[in-house]
């Protein structure tokens, strides 16, 4: 199970989304892993649901449930002007970004909607109000400071022992991109709390200790 069948890769290639085949493998067979514990898989930074689509199955063969947090607003580099925003996901009665109609279209068309439980809200509001353990967070929400930030400390402490933190959009050199997620990655690693095992481009995965 630690690789896509060719449907899900598929399905996962077609949705509408950012993150490169080779990183979506690394966080599949982190998930895959992060499933043996039997909790559920949560992702922070949902959009239309790309990466959803390989949680969502992992957690199907797993018996478990993937759950995803985002409020389909977008984050500040999908807003309208902005270098990743995409006119097709605005409401256009109220004027606003809402990516979760075609999130769920997203998942009704791979298969998976009832292994999905679908959280819209912000997720400091959501951690604040979540009790239980998770086998894997993947944080991949908005990139200023602000957010970054307030995602690692409401979800870092609710990963299992023996579970994954799993960090996207880590670049070392600012050239690449925005130091928020890198920030957050370095800040974990320095916690004590986590090791890292694995590096797939960009993809940082982190086992608690």
């Amino acid at each position: 199970m630690s690789e896509p069948s060719a449907e899900i890769l598929a399905a996962f290639e077609a949705a509408k989304g950012f993150m490169p085949v080779g990183e979506g493998l690394a966080l599949y067979a982190a998930a895959a892993e992060a499933a043996k514990l039997g909790l559920p898989l949560l992702e922070v930074g949902t959009y239309c649901g790309r990466s959803t689509i390989l949680l969502a199955d992992v957690a199907r063969q797993a018996g478990t449930v993937a759950v995803t947090v985002d409020h389909h607003r977008g984050s500040e580099e999908q807003q309208p002007g902005w270098e990743y925003h995409d006119a097709s996901v605005v409401d256009p009665e109220v004027g606003l970004m809402d990516t979760l109609p075609t999130f769920r279209r997203t998942l009704r068309k791979a298969g998976l909607e009832e292994h999905v439980i679908a959280v819209v809200g912000r997720s400091p509001q959501v951690a604040k109000v979540w009790d239980g353990q998770l086998g894997l967070v993947f944080v991949d929400g908005g990139h200023t400071d602000e957010h970054a930030t307030n995602d690692y400390e409401g979800w870092a402490p609710k990963v299992a022992l023996g579970g994954l933190l799993v960090i996207h959009d880590v670049f070392p050199d600012p050239a690449d991109g925005g130091q928020a997620p890198y920030r957050i990655y370095l800040r974990a690693l320095e916690s004590g709390d986590f090791e890292e095992i694995s590096v797939t481009d960009s993809l940082r995965v982190l086992r608690r200790r």
